[in-house]
């Protein structure tokens, strides 16, 4: 399993990929934030997976909106490739992505904080520390032997992505409301 820093970087790159990509969600279109409602989702999905990258000033500018839609963009191709079962186009996807950002693994604290771990700079932009982290974090289930982790929504009408906490690595859906849409078709399905 991912230890826990980890498993917080992945948490925070689903929640990226699937705000700031389009697709579909749920059974329903979805089009993801633009303009003025960009930079609120991103701080939405930065409050709700704190201290991934503490330490970097966190206004988010038009330009830093772009680049954080630009890697989620990125980072959906690395779950499609897992759900293909395309272990080499992820793992081409993730250096990329790793280079592009920067990430690089360095010890970090706030004042009144103990050490963390953080794969950007000082000096990086929010969107460049928080790519980074995501990216970093793809690296390690990708080449740490948990890449089949990675998943697309295996429900119709849905390609929002997840990170398999599970113990038996039995999970094929974003959600517990996919899971009971795809349960519920089936049901109708056999009945008829």
């Amino acid at each position: 399993m991912f230890d826990s820093h980890v498993a917080v970087l992945l948490e925070q790159a689903v929640a990226l990929v699937n705000a700031l990509t389009d697709g579909e969600a749920r059974g329903r279109p979805y089009t993801a934030p633009r303009g003025a409602g960009l930079a609120e989702a991103i701080e939405a999905i930065e409050a709700a997976v704190p201290r991934v990258a503490a330490s970097l000033p966190r206004a988010v500018d038009a330009a830093q909106a772009q680049y954080f839609v630009a890697a989620a963009g990125r980072m959906r191709e690395v779950f499609r490739a897992m759900q293909d079962g395309d272990v080499d186009a992820a793992a081409v996807t993730v250096n990329d992505l790793l280079r592009d950002t920067g990430a690089r693994p360095r010890l970090d604290r706030s004042a009144g904080e103990p050490w963390q771990m953080h794969f950007h700079g000082r000096d990086d932009s929010f969107a460049a520390g928080v790519s980074a982290a995501g990216a970093t974090a793809l690296a390690l289930a990708v080449g740490g032997g948990l890449a089949g982790r990675l998943g697309v929504c295996r429900a119709d009408r849905c390609d929002r992505v997840y990170v398999d906490t599970s113990r038996n690595a039995a999970r094929q859906f974003c959600s517990t409301a996919c899971q009971n849409r795809a349960k519920a078709a089936a049901f109708r399905a056999r009945r008829a």
